[in-house]
């Protein structure tokens, strides 16, 4: 078995060095992947994460059995419906289904359809309309674009001209680009957040274990968002009960009302969801497996990884059983000086090796790559994800920092209160 994984960053190591313990996996490949990537897959570099021909032409020349989109960009743009429709398998929803990430007016639309508990919220396109709207919302006012915003199309706020200076930005400045033609003004949900996972092959969804991701760069929950600065599993406050009623009332009716729709969802579906007081409520739908979050989830699970992927492709869940290992996972990200906002790449990863030795640990790679002398070194923002197993968080915790205190580069810099407080919500 061949299977190409498309991406670079730290949810796709995650997701090689999983696929890479199936026996019968003969080669990996990494599309474009990264210096953590490149010890268990071939990289492929050159060709656009939305390239459908050039990626299709890659994995017919190299026989490869299935290909695992990884980021959303490329779902949105139809690469999975170009897959299908050259007879390849693939993992990732089509662009219909990925619009329930691609457009969240969309996906408000749906879930009004589907009956499923979300925020209140008004789709406006004129500047002077979504002011004004202001008005018809208690603070903290939530502005989002609609459209795919690399994590950076969310404004909270109390201040009311902060409010509208992210409306103007958003529709006047474009600062979105045409992510931001529309906007959506939201009511903002009281509760602890939380990330929940679930494969669909189109009719039978299967549930992943939960869990919680940390957005805000600096601790205490201080600075700007990120795309995630670390992320624990499980959840204390979601018992395998809620998990069910989220499958029940948030999960199901969505894959359902997509289908009653014409659309087949067939992939991972995300549900971004506020533990309120009144239970689970969707903040937001993704299309793909989240990161920092995959770094938490997939390192528990006990079932084989390639079998659920190969049963979500060939429409085959219906009775599926995921298990999973009992223990705490933990994951701490190491970003570049300066992230999200600019930074230098270039500097030499050291620790590396000791790190990923100790009991328990895992280091995955994302924002790096390798000179010409083979040397480790940082090539984005969030360069790092130090993972770690344990009896509870308390122990996965203290291994994760151990481990992520052997490593260095300049600039390094990490949130010290990962899975010791619950993260803000959004």
């Amino acid at each position: 078995m061949r299977i190409a994984v498309l991406g670079g960053g730290g949810r796709e190591h995650t997701l090689i060095e999983a696929l890479a313990t199936h026996p019968d996996v003969e080669r990996l490949y990494a599309v474009p992947g990264n210096a953590g990537t490149s010890e268990r897959a071939v990289n492929v570099a050159g060709i656009g994460a939305s390239d459908a021909p050039a990626l299709a032409e890659l994995v017919e020349s190299e026989r490869v059995d299935l290909t695992v989109v990884g980021p959303e960009g490329p779902l949105v743009a139809g690469v999975a419906d170009y897959f299908l429709d050259r007879g390849l398998a693939v993992f990732g929803p089509t662009a219909a289904a990925a619009r329930i990430e691609g457009s969240k007016a969309f996906a408000k639309e749906v879930m009004a359809a589907a009956e499923v508990p979300t925020a209140r919220s008004e789709v406006l396109s004129d500047p002077a309309a979504a002011i004004a709207a202001l008005e018809r919302f208690e603070p903290p006012w939530v502005i989002k674009a609609d459209g795919l915003a690399a994590g950076k199309g969310v404004t909270v706020t109390t201040d009311p001209a902060g409010a509208k200076a992210a409306i103007e930005a958003a529709l006047i400045g474009r600062v979105h680009g045409d992510a931001g033609a529309r906007i959506l003004l939201e009511e903002h949900l009281e509760g602890p957040e939380a990330s929940v996972f679930a494969l669909s092959d189109g009719r039978t969804v299967v549930p992943l274990a939960p869990a919680r991701d940390y957005k805000r760069v600096g601790d205490d929950d201080m600075g700007p968002n990120t795309g995630g600065m670390g992320a624990y599993s499980p959840l204390p406050d979601i018992p395998e009960t809620m998990v069910d009623e989220i499958r029940r009332t948030i999960l199901e009716p969505t894959v359902a009302e997509l289908c009653a729709r014409g659309i087949r969802y067939q992939g991972l579906l995300y549900a971004g969801l506020a533990l309120t007081a009144d239970g689970p409520k969707v903040i937001e739908f993704n299309c793909r497996l989240g990161d920092p979050e995959a770094q938490v989830v997939v390192p528990r699970l006990a079932s084989d990884l390639t079998e659920l992927l190969w049963a979500t492709v060939e429409g085959s869940l219906a009775g599926q059983k995921v298990a999973w290992d009992p223990r705490a996972c933990v994951t701490v990200v190491l970003s570049s000086g300066g992230y999200p906002g600019s930074y230098r790449r270039g500097f030499e990863i050291t620790g590396l090796d000791a790190a990923a030795a100790m009991p328990d640990v895992r280091v995955y790679h994302a924002g790096t790559g390798r000179d010409a002398a083979g040397t480790i070194r940082t090539a984005g923002g969030r360069v790092l994800a130090v993972t770690a197993l344990g009896d509870d968080l308390a122990v996965a915790r203290s291994r994760a920092y151990d481990a992520a205190e052997l490593i260095h580069f300049d600039g390094v810099h990490y949130r010290r209160d990962i899975a010791a407080t619950p993260p803000a919500t959004k």
